[in-house]
């Protein structure tokens, strides 16, 4: 018998060992689960039937008690239930690779096989899988054979691989393993790459690199920004750190309500959604800034998405209508208008909040200049409102104990008549409501104070916003930009780019508690977000670490380069931060790489690396009309459907044209249509928009006329670009014209067409 059969079958008696094991688990931990289910529903009835509900002090401790043994019943049922739920999640495929570790100081070597989730005998001690997250399975992804480490508790362990292996397990049964001398190797990476995309993201922890598995890992840092090329993982990565986190978090008390990922858009946040219950995990909050806006708004105002801003840019087809709504958004994302709008909030608490000296019955409580000395002394930083609140109660505290309780009654009196349709007859009372209601109303009229009529008055006042940007340098058609805002405002119009100013006005003058329970917020997409956003976020999650993800060529309506980062370190001000790079491309094959990285054009390229893997050379294909474009589209679906791919995306430039296309496809072909709001990629074919495919993968993308009026800026260029890196497998570009070697485009992205 040679050295692999030996190998191969010392490797299906430890699966079918680790499989035993894994039923005997589960069939005992169900067991349990009965068992525990059942008391838990005799603890809650035995309680609702006996304990007595009362206010004495022994009732009380009584309930307590009752309460307290409900819910630690409840808890280990939930945990025990989780378990039960990821032994049976790794009865699939119970471990995926293998090493074989000696510790210094130790003669016995240890063979460490990695796997979703720890699986240990708790009678005999013996691991038979650890968890990809445990530190020790750091070596998995670190290490070649020979010299290795990692972090313990007590230090840092070392020592020796003297071997790393892979397998590939499905349905319980050991399909084939390879032994690895180098790394993660390219055979099961390529493997799992050359599989059709799905429906949703799937975890990678097979094929983690060693650069990924240092951002999964990182504890060290309370910023960690990472610019990734297209393909290089960001979102999953990002998932699986929080996975890791959630892990470490035992330790730490982060659960999975403490985190949060802000999404481009809802389709996408679909998408990452099986992710982390792949993993075993909980899901995560998930939010996009629109609805971030709507909910610190209280659904007030704020009617245009991100989606719609965007359709907006694309459509405005008068160059100076297109650059005056770009440069107002972004004058209102920048850094300069949040220092005018902080020089906003201090010119209005020091000129425009006017005190007045408060009487009350002939007697003075406080003069104008008291009130104003009190709120100006804020070292401590309150927010505006809450001071002018303090200042309201201080007044009011001040009134005789009894006139206090007599105001609060007669205002209660006023809601009462008004909720329940009476009149109030009595001469004496309305005299004294309207004394009260008059009191009252003269302290609000300096203690209240709107974020929105504050925003207004920076574009109504003639001049004050010139005035707050001295020594700023502002943009040559500022005037523009703040008389089309009046005008908005006038009319009761709110744009998606005012919605990052208002939020930082509310914000600095109400204070936020709304996430003040988040420990660790992901931001995807980073690059899509202005100065002034960031700000935003540093004042809604204040006690928060990050995971910044972006990619400076994917960004759309603005021209950015790496200082973007500079500036997200700059505004969260952390006190570790680290900036990262992932450089290698693993979604596309070579030629689609190829292909996409010309589109960029020559001078904006990083030093981007492909993986090997190959496949046919994208196509640009010229039709006469429109019509011959649907009907070609028709057969390239049938067709790639046929060969067994399981994902084709028609990309559009916008929604618009997304739907128009897929009213003409879905009467000859099976097509879904992907909607900005609520929208989900499911298998098959599918029409969408490309800014709305950010992030996505497809194992077919087929991009839809492309002239040189529908893609002639550099605005369309990222589109483009975007649009193209999404194919997995295969690329189809279709044109009504021959356009690729005009002049339209000299910077060189569109060289490979030209081949």
């Amino acid at each position: 018998m040679d050295s692999y059969q030996e190998n191969h079958q010392e490797e299906i008696e430890y699966l079918r060992k680790t499989l035993a094991f894994i039923n005997e688990e589960v069939e005992t931990e169900a067991n349990n689960l009965v068992e525990q289910k059942s008391n838990l529903i005799a603890t809650r009835k035995d309680m609702y039937e006996n304990t007595r509900f009362s206010n004495d002090f022994e009732g009380l401790v009584d309930m307590n008690l009752n309460l307290s043994q409900v819910n630690n019943e409840t808890v280990n049922f939930l945990y025990n239930s989780k378990h039960v739920k990821k032994l049976k999640m790794m009865l699939d495929s119970p471990y995926f690779g293998r090493f074989d570790f000696i510790e210094k100081g130790f003669s016995e070597e240890e063979k460490i096989y990695i796997g979703l989730s720890n699986l240990m005998d708790r009678n005999t001690g013996q691991v038979y899988v650890y968890d990809w997250r445990a530190p020790i399975s750091s070596i998995f992804y670190r290490y070649e054979l020979g010299e290795a480490m990692y972090d313990t508790p007590l230090g840092v362990s070392r020592g020796d691989v003297s071997l790393k292996r892979q397998y590939q397990i499905r349905n319980s049964k050991l399909k084939y393993f390879f032994d690895c001398s180098v790394r993660i190797t390219d055979e099961i990476l390529q493997e799992v790459l050359s599989h059709n995309t799905s429906a949703k993201m799937k975890n990678i922890i097979e094929t983690i690199q060693k650069e990924q598995d240092v951002i999964i890992r990182d504890r060290d840092h309370e910023l960690l920004i990472v610019q990734g090329v297209a393909g290089s993982g960001k979102t999953s990565i990002a998932l699986h750190r929080i996975a890791f986190l959630l892990y470490e978090g035992l330790n730490s008390n982060l659960q999975s309500n403490d985190v949060i990922i802000i999404s481009p858009n809802t389709v996408f946040s679909n998408y990452i959604s099986s992710v982390l219950p792949e993993l075993g995990e909980e899901n995560v909050r998930q939010s996009i800034f629109d609805d971030l806006a709507l909910e610190a708004f209280e659904g007030k105002f704020g009617e245009e998405t991100r989606d719609m801003q965007l359709e907006t840019l694309i459509h405005s087809r008068a160059k100076t209508e297109e650059d005056l709504r770009r440069q107002s958004i972004d004058f209102k994302g920048s850094r300069m208008f949040k220092q005018i709008l902080d020089r906003l909030l201090s010119y209005y608490g020091h000129r425009l909040l006017v005190f007045e000296d408060v009487y009350y019955n002939g007697a003075i409580l406080a003069t104008r200049q008291q009130l104003k000395n009190r709120f100006l002394n804020n070292e401590i930083g309150i927010p505006m409102a809450k001071q002018l609140k303090r200042i309201e109660t201080m007044l009011l505290e001040k009134v005789h104990p009894l006139q206090k309780k007599r105001l609060q009654r007669l205002e209660k009196i006023v809601a009462a008549s008004i909720e329940h349709q009476f009149e109030i007859k009595s001469f004496s009372r309305l005299l004294a409501i309207k004394q009260a209601k008059a009191f009252r109303e003269r302290i609000q009229k300096f203690t209240n104070v709107d974020y929105r009529q504050l925003y207004e008055l920076l574009f109504n006042s003639r001049g004050l916003l010139v005035k707050l940007s001295q020594g700023l340098t502002l943009p040559e058609n500022i005037e523009e930009i703040i008389s089309t805002t009046r005008q908005d405002l006038r009319n009761r119009q709110v744009y998606y780019e005012d919605y990052a100013p208002l939020l930082y006005l509310k914000l600095k003058i109400e204070g936020n508690d709304l996430f003040s329970k988040i420990k660790h917020v992901v931001i995807d997409e980073a690059q899509d977000y202005s100065p002034l956003q960031y700000e935003v976020f540093k004042l809604l999650y204040k006690n928060a670490t990050y995971t910044v993800l972006g990619d400076i060529h994917q960004t759309i309506e603005k021209t950015i380069d790496r200082s973007i980062y500079d500036d997200i370190s700059e505004i969260l001000n952390k006190r570790k931060t680290v900036k990262l790079s992932l450089d290698k491309g693993y979604r596309s094959t070579c030629e689609i790489n190829t292909f996409t990285q010309n589109l960029l054009g020559e001078g904006t390229r990083d030093d981007y690396c492909s993986i090997e893997r190959y496949g046919e050379e994208p196509m640009v294909i010229h039709q006469e009309t429109l019509e011959a474009i649907d009907q070609s589209i028709i057969e390239d679906i049938a067709k790639y459907m046929k060969q067994g791919y399981e994902s084709v995306a028609v990309l559009c430039k916008t929604q618009e044209d997304a739907e128009k296309v897929y009213r003409r496809l879905k009467k000859s072909v099976q097509i879904t249509l992907i909607k900005p709001q609520g929208g989900e990629v499911i298998k098959g074919a599918l029409v969408i928009p490309s800014y709305m495919a950010k992030g996505l993968e497809f194992d077919v993308v087929i991009v839809y006329d492309v002239n040189k009026q529908n893609y002639a800026s550099d605005f369309d260029r990222q589109l483009l670009y975007i649009a193209c890196t999404r194919a997995l497998h295969r690329l189809v570009i279709y044109f009504q014209c021959a356009w690729f070697n005009t002049p339209d485009f000299q910077s060189g992205q569109l060289l490979a067409w030209s081949k």
